[in-house]
């Protein structure tokens, strides 16, 4: 193989018809380049330019060889621009708590793109409840959650050392078993307390949306069973155990579908966040993973500090 100057003399004697020019050309001097054709050409044992009054023309071996020498030249380029771009490529890894199910928080999307702008970034998910996951991102065991909580509530206690970005908010619903619909109807909230419920942990926000609503009432809810799964308490729900709460668009699609009974004029306002602890706010895969959740979300989220 001969050296890249070699085949850019080669190339630039081409284009120009001239030693002279390619050397201008390359900001080589004129005999440098000369030497450098006259080794190529001794090397290859080919005749690749023949003398013109007008100055130097290739032959017709030359004209075979000049498209593979500019290919070759290309392909060297377009490996030092990649080369060079590593120099500025993310790496590293970034562990991510997720909550409920992968479509509602757009996880697909996130991954999909964070890939794109990323590609030698390494993703580790792991799910749980919004309060452990919380916890999780406090202690430094995650880097960044998606996390739920009544919106501008955002982390709690937990604000100093947690900032949070509102994602989406909806509303949960109480829902009943299918034929429930006259033990809803008119029911307040000492009526509703008293039915059987299916309860979950205090790290789930069902928990907190629940008891903050029944709390200053100085209500405690008739649990029956305790899941910390969302299918869990759909199918216990299903089943005709008891009540429970699911988010806007599960508690229509189960009324629909599968006809459950659903409190009418009963609302708990919720919203999906994204977490992060504060003094880890510069690092660049948490910046990454926020102007991907811009772009995911549709529009530039404004950072909630409580």
């Amino acid at each position: 193989m001969q050296d890249l100057q070699t085949l850019r003399a080669f190339v630039a004697v081409a284009h120009e018809g001239s030693v002279s020019r390619a050397a201008e050309r390359l900001h080589l001097t004129q005999p440098a380049v000369s030497l450098k054709l006259k080794q190529f050409q001794a090397n290859l044992e080919l005749t690749l330019f023949r003398r013109r009054p007008q100055g130097l023309a290739l032959t017709e071996d030359g004209q075979a060889l000049l498209p593979a020498a500019q290919k070759a030249l290309a392909a060297v380029a377009a490996f030092e621009e990649q080369a060079r771009a590593l120099h500025s490529t993310l790496r590293g890894r970034l562990k991510i708590g997720t909550i409920v199910d992968p479509e509602f928080i757009r996880l697909g999307a996130f991954l999909h793109r964070l890939v794109e702008r990323a590609p030698q970034l390494e993703t580790e998910l792991s799910h749980g409840m919004s309060g452990s996951v919380l916890e999780r991102v406090r202690r430094g065991e995650l880097d960044v959650g998606f996390y739920l909580a009544p919106p501008g509530e955002g982390p709690g206690e937990a604000a100093d050392e947690i900032v949070h970005r509102e994602l989406t908010q909806f509303h949960y619903h109480v829902i009943a078993p299918a034929g429930w619909g006259s033990r809803l109807a008119g029911t307040d909230w000492e009526r509703l307390a008293r039915l059987p419920w299916i309860v979950t942990p205090q790290d789930s926000v069902h928990h907190r949306l629940l008891h903050g609503v029944l709390d200053p009432l100085e209500l405690v809810p008739n649990g029956v069973a305790q899941v910390d799964q969302e299918a869990c308490m759909l199918d216990l729900v299903r089943a005709g155990v008891g009540l429970s709460l699911a988010r806007d668009a599960l508690a229509m699609t189960e009324r629909q579908e599968r006809g459950l009974a659903v409190a009418e004029g009963i609302r708990l306002p919720c919203a999906l966040c994204f977490i992060w602890r504060r003094d880890r706010g510069e690092e660049a895969v948490i910046a990454e993973a926020l102007a991907v959740l811009e772009r995911v979300w549709g529009e530039p989220l404004s950072q909630t500090v409580t």
